[in-house]
């Protein structure tokens, strides 16, 4: 187990260095200079070559991207263009949002795709089954911008229960109460993913129940909601696992169309906004940090399937 982790942690360097090199070119080739953003369509050709040249973007393309590498090794993700404020205060201003929709957005998807997964293949091939499916295949189908759309509708215009849009920090006037802002965005997040998690759920747990040992508990007379619990949904997880760790790992990516439909102060709105005024220090930072993120991710589920099947052996 050690030296798996050792191998591992030694690939993140690499991994994190091509990344950062693909994410530079790719959004120094859009067309676009942020000298004439910054500026506006009254600027002069003059005012935008000097703006250029002190913002650095006049040099070749190697040498920005070393000089910001260097940066970045030494704990310094760069300047904002736009904000003139150290990227990495940018990005955490946008992270608690992101970070709690992403927490609530999983304890709905917990909530309502593993039981819900669970009844549908325990009842398979009844209408509670086909109810289920149905219902998740629905959900798995519908667009988020439409679906936020119509909770605003309901539970926001109609009801007046719940905010429709923005996010007061916790830290601000209202405090924890803050929270029911996020109620509706990750409801709308959750939708699509709980019923990708059901449908996984169902089909892992239908493939387990087949099993010897699974047959050699019911015939011990064990009583059916043991044999479901322990014996076949405990077994299903190891498969649903890298399903839980990439759907929260993706959230951040998924969340831009539900922050900019309840205009959210996340990070996938501030990646959005970033690239309309070709913010490079800030686009750069925030896809280092997602790479680093799904990374992460990524290697603790590794580390779960071994503690989940002790016949998994990490070498």
């Amino acid at each position: 187990m050690a030296s798996y982790v050792v191998k591992r942690l030694f690939t993140i360097l690499p991994t994190l260095l091509g990344a950062s090199l693909l994410v530079f070119l790719f959004i120094h080739f859009i067309p676009g200079n942020p000298a004439s953003v910054l500026l506006g369509d009254a600027a002069t050709p003059e005012d935008i070559a000097a703006l250029t040249r002190e913002l650095g973007l006049d040099q070749p393309l190697y040498i920005q991207f070393f000089a910001w590498l260097w940066n970045v090794l030494n704990g310094d993700l760069g300047t904002s263009i736009f904000f003139r404020a150290p990227v990495t205060s940018v990005i955490a201003d946008g992270a608690e949002t992101s970070v709690l929709l992403a927490i609530f957005t999983m304890f709905w998807i917990v909530s309502f795709g593993v039981p819900l997964g669970i009844i549908s293949a325990t009842w398979h091939g009844t209408w509670i089954d086909q109810l289920t499916a149905g219902g998740a295949m629905l959900f798995a189908s519908v667009p988020t911008f439409w679906l936020g759309l119509y909770l605003i509708l309901i539970f926001s215009v109609g009801l007046g229960w719940l905010p429709s849009s923005g996010y007061p920090s916790i830290s601000d006037d209202g405090g924890l109460a803050n929270l029911r802002y996020l109620i509706l965005p990750s409801l709308t997040l959750a939708a699509p993913n709980a019923a990708l998690i059901t449908r996984l759920i169902r089909a892992s747990m239908l493939d387990v129940q087949r099993q010897d040992h699974v047959r050699t508990a019911r015939a011990k007379g064990l009583h059916s909601a043991r044999v479901v619990l322990k014996h076949i949904f405990r077994n299903s997880l190891i498969a649903v696992t890298a399903a839980f760790g990439f759907t929260f790992a993706m959230l951040v990516s998924e969340a831009v169309v539900t922050e900019t439909v309840f205009s959210l102060p996340g990070i996938g709105r501030l990646v959005v906004q970033s690239i309309l005024r070709r913010d490079y220090p800030v686009i750069q930072g925030i896809m280092l940090t997602i790479v680093f993120f799904y990374i992460s991710v990524n290697f603790l589920i590794d580390l779960l399937y071994a503690w989940l099947d002790p016949r998994i052996s990490l070498k």
